[in-house]
């Protein structure tokens, strides 16, 4: 084993890159033992799922060794590399057709016979709605926007599906691609039973899509093009009402997720800085969330206007203030600290620098997110999207809120132009 690197990314597992002979693998390892404590699948079970995926004609890498406790490195599992990158911004920069590909490599996963994954739990919607509440108010229970979405998809559970082997976190960032192609499909740790159209609408969710907000079908393509090629492969036929359940499901899903990151960081189980700026993007889903439900609203709520953005603070003449000198430590380590750095470290310097920015517009103004008496109206049904006046002020808090938090999501500035 040479030459070992860490890869940048991977906000939960651990993944380095090394060299064996003239070959490349890379190892797959969890951060600790508490933090696999938690999770449904451990990695020798993640390590049978990739082998069954791989041999049942899914792209996925090889596994060629397993961790054993005397090998001194943790818990984890070792793959033959793939080509390619997983980058983003390279996969989205692929021909549509990588989209259609997507899709065929979707319908295979759902293929997969389950019995040889004995331990996958099933996700039914009815007991995924209910944990989502319930994970909701271990979070305080206090934002009206993820009130909504629950009491939305409560209202809307659709019929069980016969379950399938979903993935669970199949979205670009987790797939790779070289020469425009798609070369494999990455990071299993979500892989459950359940309803093949949770893949379908997880990998459209726009956060997943980078910026790609006309090209709905994974930032590559459209719905329909997307769900034939799916079809088209064995999948099931594409329902379009189970399909927006499950977009809205996953959006609030990865609302309550990235809640939960501030609860990991504290907890002491996982330090990174990567964790508590992932707990300020609740706001991004927020602002998703809003977009999915307000079609449901009356027209004349959706027409109704909004109360005005609040202005900004005046810069003072005296003494520095706390966002100024929050500003001078951000352009000191950009000028000073950034060039001596390179790899992960580069990229958890970036994640610095976004934390810092998150706190100088907070101090800058930002809106309370709890609210626990509309929460609880909401939630209880005596407050709903045809209330006078509920779609604007939450359409008001959104804007305001992942303004501070993260203004350079590709959605807001959409949203400002269809709101404001």
């Amino acid at each position: 084993m040479t030459n070992p690197r860490r890869l940048s990314g991977g906000a939960n597992l651990e993944s380095w890159l090394f060299d064996c002979g003239d070959e490349a693998f890379v190892l797959r390892r969890a951060p600790s033992e508490e933090w696999l404590a938690s999770r449904p699948i451990d990695m020798a079970e993640e390590a049978a799922i990739v082998r069954h995926a791989h041999a049942g004609g899914v792209p996925a890498p090889e596994v060629v060794a397993e961790l054993r406790p005397d090998d001194g490195i943790g818990r984890g599992f070792v793959m033959r590399c793939l080509p390619g990158t997983a980058d983003p911004e390279v996969t989205l920069s692929s021909p549509p057709s990588l989209g259609e590909e997507l899709a065929v490599a979707m319908a295979r996963i759902h293929a997969l016979d389950p019995a040889a994954l004995p331990f996958l739990r099933v996700l039914k919607p009815a007991d995924g709605v209910e944990a989502l509440h319930q994970q909701f108010l271990d979070a305080g229970g206090d934002r009206p926007i993820i009130a909504l979405g629950l009491a939305w998809l409560r209202a809307n559970l659709p019929p069980e599906a016969q379950p399938k082997v979903v993935h669970g976190d199949l979205r670009i960032g987790n797939v790779m691609s070289h020469e425009g192609r798609l070369s494999g499909v990455l990071d299993w740790e979500l892989t459950h039973l359940g309803d093949g159209h949770e893949d379908l609408a997880y990998g459209c969710m726009t956060v997943w899509r980078f910026g790609r907000l006309d090209k709905l079908g994974f930032g590559l393509t459209d719905i329909d093009t997307l769900a034939r090629a799916y079809e088209g492969a064995g999948g099931e036929p594409f329902d379009p009402v189970r399909f927006r359940f499950w977009l809205i499901y996953r959006t609030v899903w990865w609302a309550l997720g990235t809640l939960g990151m501030g609860k990991t960081w504290r907890s002491g189980v996982d330090r990174q800085i990567e964790r508590v700026v992932v707990g300020r993007r609740t706001s991004e889903q927020e602002l998703d969330l809003l977009r999915l439900l307000e079609g449901d609203a009356p027209e004349a709520e959706r027409a109704r206007p909004l109360a005005p953005a609040p202005a900004a603070p005046e810069p003072g003449d005296g003494e520095p203030t706390a966002i100024e000198m929050l500003t001078a430590v951000s352009e000191w380590l950009a000028s000073t600290v950034k060039e001596r750095l390179s790899g992960r470290e580069r990229w958890e310097l970036a994640v610095t620098q976004n934390a810092l920015g998150i706190v100088r517009r907070q101090l800058a103004g930002r809106p309370a997110t709890s609210d626990m008496a509309l929460t609880q109206d909401i939630l209880a049904g005596r407050v709903t999207l045809a209330t006078p006046g509920l779609l604007a002020d939450l359409r008001r808090r959104a804007l305001d809120t992942l303004s501070a938090d993260m203004p350079k999501y590709p959605a807001l500035a959409q949203a400002r132009g269809l709101w404001e």
